[in-house]
């Protein structure tokens, strides 16, 4: 049977930076409540659209508009023009709730609406393509591909049974090798780029419905793992501009992070 593609999503979204001689430990602990996701390993390239100048990033910064981003990602190792490929705009409400909307077609039919506003019979979702086309005038119709990020995910999500404990339907994804280009920014090109993160840094990230269930707290306090306020884009664009930028710790357990 075929399997359904989730075109939207709301949930709120943190991350912990787990240092890579933890991580066999972390995942032992973890391994006790969640279990590996239907395709737990994965290689994800993206390619970020923004201006020349880098204004949707930079009213992402400033809290202006939605926060958004948006995207092309594949989880193809090698893709091609015609690979699988997902359009995705991430976003954040008042209230600090991610969302992330997306449309299935391929790269080239992607980078084409994007860039030029063009539609073909690959791009079904019409409501996205509107929120694309008003996000495209937002921008003087002048997003293009500006930042390739790439990483390695293992993605890991909650068992429905354990004992004394409501599902949560928690999910958790624990992402390494992770690297930029501002140069040659196609999916096309190979995984080659800078490091996004020192060699030993993992980002785990926890995506859930709701506040994190007392088992999962457990195992974050165990390891002192606290919330980080951090994104690959952010972090890339700085990085790509000669500014400094890294995880910064959030001190309490409420709320979410998205910039």
């Amino acid at each position: 049977m075929k399997k359904t593609v989730e075109t939207s999503f709301k949930r709120i979204e943190t991350k912990y930076v787990v240092n890579k001689e933890d991580l066999d430990d972390l995942l032992k602990d973890l391994k006790k409540y969640v279990v590996e996701d239907d395709y737990p390993i994965s290689t994800i390239s993206n390619v970020y659209f923004d201006t020349e100048d880098f204004d949707v990033i930079q009213d992402a910064l400033a809290k202006q508009n939605r926060r958004e981003k948006i995207r092309v990602r594949t989880y193809v190792e090698h893709p091609t023009v015609e690979s699988p490929a997902f359009l995705e705009v991430k976003s954040k409400d008042a209230e600090g709730i991610g969302h992330k909307f997306r449309l299935v077609s391929n790269p080239s039919s992607i980078t084409r609406l994007m860039t030029d506003g063009l539609v073909d019979q690959t791009i079904q979702d019409l409501d996205l393509v509107q929120e694309i086309q008003a996000l495209r005038q937002r921008y003087d119709n002048r997003l293009q591909p500006q930042m390739y990020i790439y990483y390695d995910r293992l993605s890991l999500k909650e068992k429905k049974s354990i004992q004394g404990y409501p599902y949560n339907k928690i999910r958790v994804t624990l992402d390494q090798n992770l690297v930029y280009r501002d140069q040659q920014v196609s999916l096309l090109h190979g995984k080659a780029g800078e490091p996004l993160l020192e060699e030993n840094t993992i980002i785990m990230e926890i995506k859930a419905p709701g506040e994190e269930p007392q088992w999962l707290k457990d195992i974050l306090d165990k390891y002192g793992l606290v919330k980080q306020k951090f994104s690959k884009y952010s972090c890339a664009y700085h990085k790509s501009q000669g500014l400094d930028y890294a995880p910064t710790p959030i001190q309490e357990r409420t709320g979410a992070t998205y910039v």
